[in-house]
């Protein structure tokens, strides 16, 4: 579809206006339903009728579009762009797609449906792990905007396994506008980036989840008023919400804080190029209550993610003084506020009381994900 569109070929099918009622088989029906068509003891070709002459006129570039369509490279020059990590952008392009972010929310949230970008297009969602809020935001997201999005669950598509993962992005490519994509290791998303000719929007994977803190800066934006030089404190595991606050950080200015166990540190080699770049302020601490002094945020996560299940017993006796509750959020001050990712295991990594707090925004940092996705749906389509 897309090649040809490029080549902006005009074709005109339609029937022989002489064709005659008469000239039709007899028993269409029957002989159809019996796999063939004869006249007599002719097989009738209904493409050979008379009635189904066509009269077709294309451009010569239709062909020449097709046969070229695997060398050239679509998302680049249509325009069209991956969303693997936040860091891939500028701080402009990145605070532009939040500022869309804030725009489209408004106009849903005035009740107005008349905006409809993706009308007429489709998105193929990828899930190797169950979620609700990601496939919730996005297939709730892409359908207010109008277009329709494609549920494929661990049972439709073993990636690696029931076929490669560069055949799944080729093929649907062919069907769909954008791949969204929820999986485990972070090679299948940037394998499916690497084949599809359409943008690829990373849901998740065990590396980073840049949707999720596109949806948290969104958040911080309207609570705090910015996200330049606010204070942000993780507390937990150095996982990969933490490696996507750092790759934020590497972009934007702000003070990032992970507290975190010894030995559950994030990634090495992410922080070290957070620092690098020399934009915000990183620091890794075991020490969670010096840690959340002056906080704008305090962010927690749950201690064992999926596949870490078997460890959340021995997680839990490690994580032991790394808890958010009332006590550590007197700690951080009376400005800040208490951020989950979700889902939480209450009594755990955080308490009722700070969940259920007026200082908590986890529930409009939950339904920003639908508006920070949208923003980064529409900048992938070059809308």
């Amino acid at each position: 579809m897309a090649a040809f569109s490029a080549a902006s070929c005009h074709c005109a099918v339609r029937f022989d206006k002489t064709a005659r009622s008469s000239e039709f088989p007899p028993l269409w029906g029957q002989n159809l339903r019996q796999g063939a068509l004869f006249s007599g003891t002719r097989m009738f070709s209904p493409v050979s009728s008379p009635a189904f002459r066509l009269k077709i006129s294309c451009l010569s570039q239709a062909s020449s579009a097709v046969s070229a369509e695997s060398s050239v490279s679509g998302k680049e020059k249509a325009g069209l762009k991956d969303f693997l990590h936040i860091n891939d952008f500028d701080k402009d392009t990145i605070l532009k797609i939040l500022e869309r972010a804030i725009e489209v929310k408004a106009l849903l949230k005035s009740g107005d449906r008349s905006y409809l970008p993706f009308k007429g297009k489709t998105m193929a969602m990828i899930f190797t792990k169950p979620s609700m809020r990601t496939r919730v935001s996005f297939e709730t997201g892409f359908t207010l905007l109008g277009g329709h999005a494609i549920y494929l669950g661990p049972d439709d598509i073993q990636m690696g396994k029931r076929e490669e993962t560069r055949d799944i992005a080729r093929v649907l490519s062919r069907y769909n506008d954008i791949i969204m994509a929820r999986v485990f290791a972070h090679q299948d998303i940037l394998d499916l980036a690497k084949y599809a000719s359409v943008p690829v929007i990373n849901g998740l994977t065990d590396y980073n989840h840049p949707c999720q803190i596109m949806a948290d800066a969104l958040t911080i934006i309207e609570h705090v008023g910015r996200i330049e030089g606010t204070k942000v404190v993780y507390v937990g595991d150095g996982n990969n919400i933490v490696h996507s606050w750092l790759l934020l950080a590497s972009v934007v200015p702000f003070h990032f804080v992970c507290a975190c166990p010894k030995g559950f540190e994030p990634d090495e080699k992410t922080v070290e190029k957070a620092r690098k770049a020399g934009i915000s302020k990183i620091e890794i601490t075991n020490d969670p209550k010096e840690a959340v002094r002056g906080a704008d945020v305090v962010y927690s996560d749950v201690w064992a993610s999926m596949g870490q299940k078997e460890e959340a017993a021995h997680r839990r006796q490690v994580f032991k003084g790394f808890q958010v509750d009332q006590s550590l959020m007197n700690v951080a001050g009376p400005k800040g506020f208490f951020m989950h990712c979700l889902p939480a295991e209450r009594g755990v990594e955080v308490t009722d009381e700070v969940i259920e707090a007026p200082y908590s925004i986890v529930f409009p940092q939950a339904e920003n994900r639908l508006h920070a996705q949208n923003a980064i749906m529409l900048h992938a389509l070059g809308k």
